[in-house]
Protein backbone atom coordinates (compact mmCIF):
# COMPACT_ATOMS: atom_id res chain seq x y z
CA UNK A 1 0.00 0.00 0.00
CA UNK A 2 1.35 3.39 -0.93
CA UNK A 3 2.01 5.92 1.81
CA UNK A 4 0.35 8.63 -0.28
CA UNK A 5 -3.24 7.83 -1.12
CA UNK A 6 -6.03 10.21 -1.88
CA UNK A 7 -9.28 10.08 0.00
CA UNK A 8 -11.98 10.32 -2.62
CA UNK A 9 -15.47 11.55 -1.88
CA UNK A 10 -18.73 12.30 -3.61
CA UNK A 11 -18.66 15.16 -6.09
CA UNK A 12 -21.47 16.94 -4.29
CA UNK A 13 -25.06 15.97 -3.78
CA UNK A 14 -26.90 18.48 -1.65
CA UNK A 15 -30.58 17.90 -1.00
CA UNK A 16 -32.48 21.15 -0.76
CA UNK A 17 -35.90 21.76 0.73
CA UNK A 18 -38.21 23.67 -1.61
CA UNK A 19 -39.00 27.15 -0.38
CA UNK A 20 -40.59 28.44 -3.57
CA UNK A 21 -41.71 26.78 -6.77
CA UNK A 22 -39.27 28.66 -8.96
CA UNK A 23 -38.66 26.21 -11.76
CA UNK A 24 -40.44 26.46 -15.07
CA UNK A 25 -42.08 23.10 -15.85
CA UNK A 26 -40.38 21.11 -18.57
CA UNK A 27 -42.45 19.90 -21.49
CA UNK A 28 -43.45 16.38 -20.48
CA UNK A 29 -43.33 13.90 -23.35
CA UNK A 30 -43.38 10.90 -21.02
CA UNK A 31 -45.93 10.02 -18.37
CA UNK A 32 -43.43 9.80 -15.50
CA UNK A 33 -45.01 11.72 -12.62
CA UNK A 34 -41.99 13.96 -11.94
CA UNK A 35 -41.05 14.53 -15.59
CA UNK A 36 -42.29 18.14 -15.56
CA UNK A 37 -39.63 18.92 -12.92
CA UNK A 38 -36.79 17.39 -14.98
CA UNK A 39 -35.48 20.50 -16.70
CA UNK A 40 -32.13 18.73 -17.07
CA UNK A 41 -33.62 16.11 -19.38
CA UNK A 42 -35.00 18.93 -21.49
CA UNK A 43 -31.71 20.87 -21.46
CA UNK A 44 -29.73 17.95 -22.91
CA UNK A 45 -32.50 17.30 -25.46
CA UNK A 46 -32.70 13.65 -24.51
CA UNK A 47 -36.23 12.92 -25.71
CA UNK A 48 -35.48 14.29 -29.17
CA UNK A 49 -32.72 11.68 -29.46
CA UNK A 50 -34.86 8.68 -28.57
CA UNK A 51 -36.25 8.17 -32.07
CA UNK A 52 -32.64 7.47 -33.11
CA UNK A 53 -31.26 5.70 -30.02
CA UNK A 54 -32.65 4.77 -26.61
CA UNK A 55 -29.48 3.08 -25.37
CA UNK A 56 -30.62 -0.51 -25.83
CA UNK A 57 -27.78 -2.93 -25.17
CA UNK A 58 -25.57 -0.39 -23.40
CA UNK A 59 -24.60 -0.84 -19.74
CA UNK A 60 -23.80 2.12 -17.46
CA UNK A 61 -21.72 1.23 -14.41
CA UNK A 62 -22.52 3.57 -11.51
CA UNK A 63 -19.28 3.36 -9.52
CA UNK A 64 -20.43 5.13 -6.40
CA UNK A 65 -22.13 4.46 -3.04
CA UNK A 66 -24.21 1.60 -4.37
CA UNK A 67 -27.80 1.50 -5.57
CA UNK A 68 -31.14 0.59 -3.98
CA UNK A 69 -31.63 -2.72 -5.78
CA UNK A 70 -35.36 -2.80 -5.04
CA UNK A 71 -36.30 0.70 -6.15
CA UNK A 72 -39.40 0.48 -8.40
CA UNK A 73 -37.91 2.95 -10.91
CA UNK A 74 -34.61 1.03 -11.16
CA UNK A 75 -34.93 -2.63 -10.23
CA UNK A 76 -35.91 -3.88 -13.70
CA UNK A 77 -32.96 -2.03 -15.24
CA UNK A 78 -30.19 -3.55 -13.13
CA UNK A 79 -27.51 -6.02 -14.16
CA UNK A 80 -25.42 -7.84 -11.52
CA UNK A 81 -23.16 -5.48 -9.58
CA UNK A 82 -20.31 -5.60 -7.11
CA UNK A 83 -19.17 -4.19 -3.76
CA UNK A 84 -15.55 -3.23 -3.11
CA UNK A 85 -15.65 -1.18 0.08
CA UNK A 86 -15.51 -3.03 3.39
CA UNK A 87 -14.13 -6.17 1.72
CA UNK A 88 -11.10 -8.07 3.00
CA UNK A 89 -9.37 -8.13 -0.39
CA UNK A 90 -9.59 -6.71 -3.89
CA UNK A 91 -12.43 -8.99 -5.02
CA UNK A 92 -16.09 -8.05 -4.82
CA UNK A 93 -17.81 -9.04 -1.58
CA UNK A 94 -21.33 -7.93 -2.42
CA UNK A 95 -23.88 -7.05 -5.08
CA UNK A 96 -23.66 -3.25 -5.22
CA UNK A 97 -26.45 -2.66 -2.71
CA UNK A 98 -26.30 0.84 -1.23
CA UNK A 99 -26.45 -0.59 2.33
CA UNK A 100 -23.06 -2.27 1.96
CA UNK A 101 -21.60 -5.26 3.74
CA UNK A 102 -22.89 -4.16 7.16
CA UNK A 103 -26.47 -3.87 5.93
CA UNK A 104 -26.76 -0.25 7.13
CA UNK A 105 -27.56 2.57 4.73
CA UNK A 106 -26.23 6.01 5.64
CA UNK A 107 -28.21 8.99 4.35
CA UNK A 108 -25.33 10.25 2.21
CA UNK A 109 -25.16 6.88 0.46
CA UNK A 110 -28.44 7.64 -1.29
CA UNK A 111 -26.11 9.36 -3.77
CA UNK A 112 -25.52 6.36 -6.05
CA UNK A 113 -29.24 5.66 -6.37
CA UNK A 114 -29.81 9.29 -7.37
CA UNK A 115 -27.05 9.11 -9.99
CA UNK A 116 -28.44 5.87 -11.43
CA UNK A 117 -31.91 7.34 -11.89
CA UNK A 118 -30.64 10.34 -13.83
CA UNK A 119 -28.76 8.12 -16.24
CA UNK A 120 -31.31 5.40 -16.90
CA UNK A 121 -34.41 5.24 -14.68
CA UNK A 122 -37.32 3.25 -16.08
CA UNK A 123 -39.12 5.65 -18.38
CA UNK A 124 -42.78 6.15 -19.33
CA UNK A 125 -43.98 3.92 -16.49
CA UNK A 126 -46.25 6.49 -14.79
CA UNK A 127 -43.78 6.51 -11.91
CA UNK A 128 -41.19 9.01 -10.72
CA UNK A 129 -38.57 10.18 -13.19
CA UNK A 130 -37.39 9.44 -16.73
CA UNK A 131 -33.79 8.47 -17.51
CA UNK A 132 -31.57 10.02 -20.17
CA UNK A 133 -30.98 6.58 -21.70
CA UNK A 134 -34.32 4.82 -21.16
CA UNK A 135 -33.31 1.42 -22.56
CA UNK A 136 -29.76 1.25 -21.14
CA UNK A 137 -29.02 -1.00 -18.17
CA UNK A 138 -27.45 -0.02 -14.85
CA UNK A 139 -24.57 -1.85 -13.16
CA UNK A 140 -24.43 -0.93 -9.43
CA UNK A 141 -20.87 -0.85 -8.08
CA UNK A 142 -20.31 0.20 -4.47
CA UNK A 143 -16.87 1.70 -3.82
CA UNK A 144 -17.79 4.39 -1.27
CA UNK A 145 -19.20 4.05 2.24
CA UNK A 146 -20.69 6.97 4.13
CA UNK A 147 -19.78 9.17 1.17
CA UNK A 148 -16.06 8.48 0.90
CA UNK A 149 -13.50 5.83 0.06
CA UNK A 150 -9.97 5.21 -1.13
CA UNK A 151 -8.37 4.98 -4.54
CA UNK A 152 -7.70 1.24 -4.33
CA UNK A 153 -11.36 0.33 -3.86
CA UNK A 154 -12.45 2.73 -6.60
CA UNK A 155 -9.83 1.38 -9.01
CA UNK A 156 -10.93 -2.18 -8.26
CA UNK A 157 -14.53 -1.22 -8.95
CA UNK A 158 -13.66 0.41 -12.27
CA UNK A 159 -11.64 -2.59 -13.46
CA UNK A 160 -14.37 -5.01 -12.39
CA UNK A 161 -16.98 -2.96 -14.22
CA UNK A 162 -14.95 -3.02 -17.42
CA UNK A 163 -14.35 -6.76 -17.10
CA UNK A 164 -18.07 -7.41 -16.62
CA UNK A 165 -19.38 -5.59 -19.65
CA UNK A 166 -19.78 -1.92 -18.74
CA UNK A 167 -19.90 0.39 -21.76
CA UNK A 168 -19.96 3.61 -19.73
CA UNK A 169 -18.43 4.12 -16.28
CA UNK A 170 -19.98 6.97 -14.29
CA UNK A 171 -17.67 8.44 -11.65
CA UNK A 172 -19.56 11.09 -9.69
CA UNK A 173 -16.67 11.44 -7.25
CA UNK A 174 -13.39 13.27 -6.86
CA UNK A 175 -10.50 14.34 -4.65
CA UNK A 176 -9.85 17.66 -2.97
CA UNK A 177 -8.43 20.49 -5.11
CA UNK A 178 -4.65 20.36 -5.20
CA UNK A 179 -4.40 16.58 -5.02
CA UNK A 180 -3.98 16.52 -8.81
CA UNK A 181 -0.26 16.88 -8.08
CA UNK A 182 -0.15 13.35 -6.62
CA UNK A 183 -1.18 11.67 -9.84
CA UNK A 184 0.80 14.12 -11.99
CA UNK A 185 3.90 13.23 -9.95
CA UNK A 186 3.14 9.53 -10.27
CA UNK A 187 2.57 9.09 -6.53
CA UNK A 188 -1.03 7.86 -6.71
CA UNK A 189 -2.31 6.82 -10.12
CA UNK A 190 -4.47 3.79 -9.33
CA UNK A 191 -7.74 5.32 -10.51
CA UNK A 192 -6.18 6.84 -13.61
CA UNK A 193 -4.63 3.50 -14.55
CA UNK A 194 -7.97 1.76 -14.00
CA UNK A 195 -9.69 4.29 -16.29
CA UNK A 196 -7.04 3.61 -18.94
CA UNK A 197 -7.65 -0.12 -18.54
CA UNK A 198 -11.41 0.35 -18.91
CA UNK A 199 -10.82 2.28 -22.12
CA UNK A 200 -8.87 -0.66 -23.57
CA UNK A 201 -11.94 -2.79 -22.81
CA UNK A 202 -14.22 -0.40 -24.70
CA UNK A 203 -15.67 1.53 -21.75
CA UNK A 204 -15.98 5.33 -21.70
CA UNK A 205 -15.37 6.92 -18.27
CA UNK A 206 -17.35 10.06 -17.43
CA UNK A 207 -16.11 11.96 -14.35
CA UNK A 208 -17.44 14.80 -12.19
CA UNK A 209 -15.43 18.03 -12.23
CA UNK A 210 -15.97 18.79 -8.53
CA UNK A 211 -17.87 21.34 -6.45
CA UNK A 212 -15.37 23.73 -4.90
CA UNK A 213 -15.41 26.45 -7.58
CA UNK A 214 -11.74 26.15 -8.54
CA UNK A 215 -10.26 26.66 -12.00
CA UNK A 216 -9.83 23.03 -13.05
CA UNK A 217 -11.36 19.57 -12.75
CA UNK A 218 -10.36 17.71 -9.60
CA UNK A 219 -8.75 14.27 -9.86
CA UNK A 220 -9.41 11.80 -11.37
CA UNK A 221 -11.19 14.05 -13.88
CA UNK A 222 -8.14 16.28 -14.31
CA UNK A 223 -5.46 13.67 -14.71
CA UNK A 224 -7.14 10.76 -16.50
CA UNK A 225 -8.19 9.92 -20.05
CA UNK A 226 -11.84 10.18 -19.03
CA UNK A 227 -14.30 12.92 -19.95
CA UNK A 228 -14.65 15.60 -17.24
CA UNK A 229 -18.08 17.19 -16.64
CA UNK A 230 -18.90 20.63 -15.25
CA UNK A 231 -22.34 21.73 -14.10
CA UNK A 232 -25.00 24.08 -15.42
CA UNK A 233 -28.16 25.39 -13.77
CA UNK A 234 -31.70 25.46 -15.18
CA UNK A 235 -30.89 28.68 -17.06
CA UNK A 236 -27.89 27.03 -18.76
CA UNK A 237 -25.47 29.14 -16.72
CA UNK A 238 -22.32 27.63 -15.24
CA UNK A 239 -23.20 26.53 -11.70
CA UNK A 240 -21.44 28.66 -9.08
CA UNK A 241 -20.29 25.61 -7.10
CA UNK A 242 -18.80 23.77 -10.08
CA UNK A 243 -15.11 23.62 -10.94
CA UNK A 244 -14.35 25.14 -14.31
CA UNK A 245 -14.30 22.18 -16.72
CA UNK A 246 -10.63 22.45 -17.62
CA UNK A 247 -8.05 19.66 -17.91
CA UNK A 248 -4.82 19.26 -19.91
CA UNK A 249 -6.31 17.24 -22.78
CA UNK A 250 -9.42 19.51 -22.93
CA UNK A 251 -11.80 16.52 -22.89
CA UNK A 252 -14.48 18.46 -21.02
CA UNK A 253 -18.18 19.22 -21.39
CA UNK A 254 -21.02 20.53 -19.21
CA UNK A 255 -24.44 19.19 -18.24
CA UNK A 256 -27.30 19.97 -15.83
CA UNK A 257 -26.24 19.81 -12.17
CA UNK A 258 -28.49 22.39 -10.51
CA UNK A 259 -28.25 25.68 -8.69
CA UNK A 260 -27.44 24.53 -5.16
CA UNK A 261 -28.82 27.59 -3.36
CA UNK A 262 -32.52 27.67 -4.19
CA UNK A 263 -35.56 25.43 -4.04
CA UNK A 264 -35.92 21.79 -4.98
CA UNK A 265 -37.05 22.49 -8.52
CA UNK A 266 -33.89 24.47 -9.19
CA UNK A 267 -31.94 21.24 -8.75
CA UNK A 268 -32.02 17.75 -10.24
CA UNK A 269 -34.82 15.34 -9.32
CA UNK A 270 -34.06 11.63 -9.30
CA UNK A 271 -34.42 8.40 -7.39
CA UNK A 272 -33.31 7.84 -3.78
CA UNK A 273 -33.60 4.62 -1.78
CA UNK A 274 -37.15 3.67 -0.91
CA UNK A 275 -37.83 4.61 2.70
CA UNK A 276 -34.90 7.04 2.89
CA UNK A 277 -35.60 10.59 4.01
CA UNK A 278 -36.48 13.02 1.22
CA UNK A 279 -35.68 16.67 1.84
CA UNK A 280 -38.15 17.58 -0.88
CA UNK A 281 -40.94 15.49 0.57
CA UNK A 282 -41.51 12.89 -2.17
CA UNK A 283 -40.97 9.30 -1.09
CA UNK A 284 -38.28 7.52 -3.11
CA UNK A 285 -37.27 10.73 -4.91
CA UNK A 286 -35.32 13.87 -4.06
CA UNK A 287 -33.63 16.85 -5.68
CA UNK A 288 -29.84 17.14 -5.34
CA UNK A 289 -27.29 19.57 -6.79
CA UNK A 290 -23.70 18.93 -7.84
CA UNK A 291 -21.42 17.91 -10.66
CA UNK A 292 -22.39 14.44 -9.44
CA UNK A 293 -25.75 15.11 -11.07
CA UNK A 294 -24.27 16.59 -14.24
CA UNK A 295 -22.11 13.52 -14.84
CA UNK A 296 -24.90 10.91 -15.31
CA UNK A 297 -26.62 13.19 -17.81
CA UNK A 298 -23.48 12.82 -19.94
CA UNK A 299 -23.18 9.10 -19.13
CA UNK A 300 -26.73 8.63 -20.40
CA UNK A 301 -25.99 10.42 -23.67
CA UNK A 302 -22.79 8.39 -24.03
CA UNK A 303 -24.89 5.22 -23.68
CA UNK A 304 -27.16 6.41 -26.51
CA UNK A 305 -24.06 6.81 -28.69
CA UNK A 306 -22.36 3.54 -27.78
CA UNK A 307 -25.64 1.71 -28.40
CA UNK A 308 -25.32 2.92 -32.00
CA UNK A 309 -22.13 0.89 -32.31
CA UNK A 310 -19.72 3.81 -31.95
CA UNK A 311 -16.29 3.33 -30.41
CA UNK A 312 -15.24 5.21 -27.28
CA UNK A 313 -13.29 7.71 -29.39
CA UNK A 314 -16.24 8.21 -31.74
CA UNK A 315 -18.61 8.75 -28.81
CA UNK A 316 -16.27 11.30 -27.24
CA UNK A 317 -16.00 13.13 -30.53
CA UNK A 318 -19.78 13.22 -30.94
CA UNK A 319 -20.23 14.54 -27.39
CA UNK A 320 -17.66 17.31 -27.75
CA UNK A 321 -18.25 18.44 -31.33
CA UNK A 322 -22.04 18.72 -30.97
CA UNK A 323 -22.11 20.28 -27.49
CA UNK A 324 -23.45 23.84 -27.53
CA UNK A 325 -22.20 26.93 -25.73
CA UNK A 326 -25.15 28.79 -24.16
CA UNK A 327 -25.84 32.37 -25.27
CA UNK A 328 -23.08 32.30 -27.88
CA UNK A 329 -24.73 29.50 -29.83
CA UNK A 330 -21.43 27.89 -30.82
CA UNK A 331 -20.99 24.14 -31.10
CA UNK A 332 -17.84 22.19 -30.34
CA UNK A 333 -15.89 25.29 -29.36
CA UNK A 334 -13.94 25.26 -26.12
CA UNK A 335 -14.59 27.93 -23.48
CA UNK A 336 -13.35 28.01 -19.88
CA UNK A 337 -16.90 28.14 -18.46
CA UNK A 338 -18.45 25.24 -20.36
CA UNK A 339 -15.63 23.23 -21.89
CA UNK A 340 -16.97 22.25 -25.31
CA UNK A 341 -20.47 23.12 -24.16
CA UNK A 342 -23.65 21.56 -22.81
CA UNK A 343 -24.11 18.04 -24.19
CA UNK A 344 -26.85 17.76 -26.80
CA UNK A 345 -28.22 14.25 -27.18
CA UNK A 346 -30.27 15.03 -30.28
CA UNK A 347 -27.31 16.47 -32.17
CA UNK A 348 -24.89 13.84 -30.89
CA UNK A 349 -26.85 10.77 -32.05
CA UNK A 350 -27.45 12.43 -35.42
CA UNK A 351 -23.78 13.27 -35.98
CA UNK A 352 -21.56 11.46 -38.45
CA UNK A 353 -19.61 8.56 -37.02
Amino acid sequence: MRALRRTVALAGATALVALVASASPATAATNDTLRSKQWGLTQVRAEQAWSTSRGAGAVIAVVDTGVDLTHPDLAAKLVPGGTFVGCSGSASCGDGNWKGVDGVGQDVDAHGTHVAGIAAAITNNETGVAGVAPDARIMPVKVLEDGSGNTADIANGIRWSADHGADVINLSLGSLPGTQVLSIAGLDTEIEQAIDYARTKGALSVIAAGNTSTIACTSPGFSSTGLCVGSTDKNELHSAFSELPIKPDLKVVSAPGGFGFGGCDDDVWSTVPTGAASGCGVGGYDAFAGTSMATPHVAGVAALLLAQGRTVAQAEKALTTTARTPVLGMRGTFTPLYGYGVVDAQAAVASAR
